[in-house]
């Protein structure tokens, strides 16, 4: 599942901007920033920018509206469905942003970076706006980028850490920001873990380090290593078509061009599986072939290898190659070949109808209210996303891992390593990998409306952060980057 990120009605998320270099305005305002000094550049850009800001920065959805009515008339019906729909929950979830830097800038255009309030998360906002007066705004929307390097901040010692995301921690606790579980370990063990928030709203069960999160995409980890393992045996090979395996695939374009790496590492074109026809048959999806007989017609999006593109479809039909590999169904090959192995004694992917112990219940935020999410759940999770760990389970299996217990030193690095560049990052066979303020760490996060999570690894510093969350994203995510952008070097 692909990592949720909140939209209002500004927000087109995109991976690529294509901007073309503008020539430079002079600066006249200047906004006081926390560490760093930001210029508003003086021209109907930058000028509309800076009313932005303030008023998206108040907060009050009301004044809010009045300013786009008046500065983005074109988005006033969207942004009346979006406010009536809980969308200004944006405003408290960042807390607004700050100008941190100016990237280009002309008198009807402007890119700049901006940073969350409330977390260390950067944005690419870019604005235009009519030349003619009242210089009405026509495009106004941010992306997502890593943290630039010339405002990476200080690495901090482990207890000047611990001591610092314990602060963190209890702020977005209160502001209810934050709801489930946090483990950072050095050398395999843990130095700091801690359980925060409600597991039950309504029973008023306070979540603990053996509370069960679910963990989205996350669980493609164990997709990954499933695969390598049986390519590792000899039973598959990585760059075989998915034909040679589901030899009666529908599709004989995809069953013959796309190929298990293309998989691995989505750049095989095979889509996505949340379409209006996943939806209306939500609770019929029960086995990974359901899913393939729903989509198992439609052809590529694009030619294997050209691109890549987020597909959790494409791990759909790595869960179909093992089931039909190893001749068991994928949630008991994954039982026995990796939680077992690793440890982990608390992750599972039983149907959301059974009973699970210690698992806590999603919420997610509609019209300013935490709602239970269950309306939104699947039948049951998949190799592309769902099931359920621990904080101590995540721990576990980054464990075995580094020990080589799940796959040999080869195929590890493999797994861990990049192999192919994306839209979000280096991607290796499985993982996601980069390197932060120095510091280089592969992992996988999970998100879905009422859940968030996040593992990453550091070889190099020795330290692992898991952070599992019962809330929508990035609840989880802001913590794990809270850590990661100030782990100590060495």
């Amino acid at each position: 599942m692909k990592r949720l990120l909140p939209i209002a009605f500004l927000l087109c998320w995109s991976c690529c901007l294509g901007l073309a270099q503008q020539p430079a305005a002079k600066p006249a305002f200047v906004a006081p920033m926390s560490g760093v000094l930001a210029v508003f550049p003086d021209t109907p850009a930058g000028h509309q920018l800076q009313a932005w800001l303030a008023a998206f920065n108040r907060g009050d959805a009301g004044s809010y509206r009045q300013f786009i009515e008046k500065n983005f008339p074109s988005r006033l019906q969207q942004i009346d469905q979006d406010i009536g729909s809980g969308g200004f929950d944006l405003r408290d979830m960042t807390g607004g942003f700050d100008l941190r830097k100016v990237e280009e800038s002309s008198h009807t255009r402007l890119v700049a970076l901006v940073q969350e309030r409330g977390s260390d998360q950067f944005e690419r906002l870019t604005l235009e706006v009519e030349a003619p007066q009242p210089n009405h705004i026509t495009q106004l929307q941010t992306m997502p980028v890593p943290r630039p390097a010339e405002f990476a901040l200080p690495h901090l010692g482990e207890h000047e850490l611990i001591a610092a995301l314990g602060q963190k921690l209890d702020a977005e606790s209160v502001a209810d920001r934050f709801s489930g579980t946090v483990l950072l370990a050095k050398d395999g063990k843990a130095v700091f873990e801690q359980a925060y928030g409600l597991a039950d709203r309504d029973k008023k069960l306070l979540n603990a380090l053996n509370t069960r999160f679910r963990i989205g995409s996350m669980s493609k980890m164990f997709t990954a290593v499933a695969t390598l393992q049986l390519v590792q045996a000899g039973k598959l090979g990585l760059d075989d078509p998915l034909g040679k395996y589901l030899t009666d695939y529908p599709n004989k374009d995809v069953a013959s061009k796309v190929t298990i790496r293309h998989l691995l590492t989505h750049t095989g074109g095979t889509g996505d599986i949340f379409t209006p026809e996943s939806a209306q048959h939500r609770l019929d999806l029960r086995t990974l072939q359901d899913y393939v007989n729903l989509f198992g017609k439609r052809g590529l999006e694009f030619e294997p290898g050209s691109r890549s593109e987020y597909s959790n479809y494409g791990f759909i039909l790595l869960g179909s190659m093992i089931e039909r590999v190893s001749g068991e169904t994928y949630y008991d090959y994954v039982r026995d070949h990796v939680y077992k192995p690793a440890g982990m004694t608390a992750s599972g992917s039983e149907p959301e109808e059974q009973a699970v112990a210690n698992r806590s219940v999603g919420y997610m935020k509609q019209d300013g209210t935490w709602r239970d999410n269950s309306e939104t759940l699947p039948y049951r999770g998949t190799s592309a996303g769902g099931g359920y760990s621990t904080v101590a389970d995540l721990l576990a299996f980054a464990n075995a891992l580094q020990q080589h217990k799940l796959l040999n030193a080869q195929y590890t690095e493999m797994l861990t390593t990049a192999k192919v560049d994306t839209p979000n990052g280096p991607r290796a066979l499985g993982l996601g990998e980069s390197t932060i303020n120095g510091i280089r760490c592969f992992g996988h996060a999970g998100g879905f409306p009422g859940m968030n999570g996040d593992l990453r690894v550091c070889p190099a510093t020795g330290y692992t952060i898991a952070v599992l969350a019962n809330l929508d994203p990035p609840a989880a995510q802001r913590i794990s980057d809270f850590i990661r952008n100030r782990l100590p070097k060495e």
